[in-house]
């Protein structure tokens, strides 16, 4: 196969993947909401840091179980940890179940999860300007099912040692 026929293959195989377009569509709408939430808080935010936003429980959540939600090492989620406390989007609390461990939390409480998912919403309302109000909720059902059907064939996986 010639490089140039190769090169039209793999693009027609790239535009009929709905998980190519799931994975480009995700980066962008995180790169969006870093880019967002930098000029809204002057903060050095980097992606890095918002993959862990997800993870962090309102009740917080201790660094070894955010470094295996996330997927990266203890060592790396501290990092990543110690740098959104220094910024004061997270801080470290004492365990009230373990007074030698401690938990992650929001510095601001629920109140800074809810300005993030504003600018979020930003980045949605755009979304439904070009997509229209039910090609929004069509979207918006259909990802939530295909997230479910994800996280039970990933939570499959993992019960079969596969992850």
């Amino acid at each position: 196969m010639s490089d140039e026929a190769f090169q039209r293959e793999f693009a027609a195989a790239k535009e009929r993947s709905v998980s190519h377009a799931l994975l480009k569509a995700g980066r962008l709408v995180d790169e969006l909401g870093v880019a967002r939430a930098r000029a809204r808080l002057g903060a050095p935010l980097r992606r890095a840091h918002t993959r862990l936003f997800p993870y962090v429980d309102l009740e917080g959540t201790r660094l070894s179980e955010l470094a295996r939600r996330v997927g990266i090492s203890k060592q790396a989620v501290g990092v990543l940890v110690d740098e959104l406390v220094e910024m004061g989007a997270l801080e470290r609390r004492p365990d009230p179940e373990d007074g030698r461990a401690r938990r992650v939390h929001f510095a601001t409480g629920p109140r800074s999860v809810l300005d993030g998912l504003s600018v979020l919403a930003g980045i949605e309302a755009d979304l439904e300007r070009a997509l229209g109000a039910p090609g929004m909720r069509q979207l918006q059902r259909q990802l939530t099912r295909a997230l479910a059907t994800l996280e039970a064939l990933a939570e499959h996986s993992q019960s079969d040692g596969h992850s």
